[in-house]
């Protein structure tokens, strides 16, 4: 598969919250280093996620904001 995205992560699904129309899909990229995504019950069932299956993390965005606390 080839994307136009430059930011791809590779990780391990850790854990899935299904709901009644989404799913919240957890992806862990190293110990203890998650990205949460939040899709639709729809593409959940059509990928086949489950919990130690292998996925990646496509993330295409024109703004990427940075936080800090005072």
């Amino acid at each position: 598969m080839k994307l136009s995205a430059r930011n791809v992560l590779h990780g391990t699904v850790k854990s899935i919250d299904i709901g009644a129309v989404n799913v919240e899909v957890a992806i862990e990229l190293a110990p203890q280093v998650c990205i949460t995504s939040i899709i639709t019950k729809k593409s959940y069932e059509a990928l086949g996620l489950k919990e130690g299956k292998k996925a990646s993390v496509v993330i295409k965005a024109s703004d990427v904001m940075v936080g800090v606390e005072d």
